[in-house]
């Protein structure tokens, strides 16, 4: 259960080796997360996370977890919540893809829709269905502003995020009045997540602490940095061939 300060004391990380959910994880052990599940397929990258984090005070455990195999997703984050009660679910975990490469690599494109989406809509149900099951807890789902609309330069990553952001709305529809809350997160280009730095760019740091205040708020959406909701609602209704040559 969150402490006295709302401050949730456990912690499932759905993307051990993500950046942004990383920072949350540290954020949140400052504030008083004391249990926290590490899940990603097993790598240097994610022991190397999991004992950062266990030097900060936390205990914290590596559950074996890969996106595209939805087959064992009930099984094995059902594990985690056999262990006891979770009261925040991260979804933090998918791929940037290489556009250039993908638009003429069919089975690329594919694995950055099935990592993205499909794989993010497996996890997402099972653990709402465990969150319900246990009557508490939050389910925040990192979307995307490149999901806001269609743009030349990633469009395939972008409509994966679309999909996932609608899909979470909806699931956060579903569980309204069941005790369980759904956040979805849309950060701006992240830097140094692989891309050029663009205009309203964020911070691993800053997405932690909009998802602490968006948690201790109760907030449906957050935008990374908060700006950019005026942007992304302009920009939707630019006119498709102006939309076009516009550098985004």
């Amino acid at each position: 259960m969150k402490d006295a300060f709302g401050a949730p004391q456990s912690l499932l990380l759905l993307g051990g080796t993500s950046a942004l959910g990383l920072a949350t994880a540290r954020r949140l052990i400052a504030r008083r997360t004391r249990t926290v599940w590490l899940a990603g397929r097993p790598s240097p990258e994610l022991a190397a996370a999991a004992g950062s984090l266990r030097a900060l005070g936390a205990e914290v455990r590596v559950v074996p977890f890969d996106a595209l195999d939805t087959d064992a997703h009930a099984e094995r984050l059902g594990r985690v919540f056999a262990e006891g009660d979770v009261d925040l679910v991260l979804l933090a975990f998918g791929v940037l893809g290489d556009q250039a490469r993908d638009e003429s690599d069919p089975a690329a494109a594919v694995r950055v829709a099935q990592t993205n989406y499909t794989g993010a809509v497996s996890a997402a149900l099972v653990c709402a269905g465990a969150l319900q099951a246990q009557g508490h807890g939050s389910l925040v789902v990192l979307s995307s502003v490149a999901g806001e609309r269609g743009r030349r330069s990633d469009f395939i990553y972008g409509s994966s995020k679309a999909g996932l952001d609608v899909f979470a709305q909806g699931l956060g529809d579903a569980l309204h009045g069941t005790g369980v809350h759904v956040m979805v997160v849309r950060p701006g280009s992240v830097r140094g997540a692989g891309r050029p730095e663009a205009p309203l760019s964020t911070t691993p740091e800053a997405v932690a602490s909009a998802i602490e205040l968006g948690l201790r708020r109760r907030s449906e959406t957050v935008w990374v940095p908060g700006p950019l909701r005026l942007v992304a609602s302009a920009l939707r209704h630019v006119p498709r061939p102006l939309h076009r040559r516009l550098p985004v």
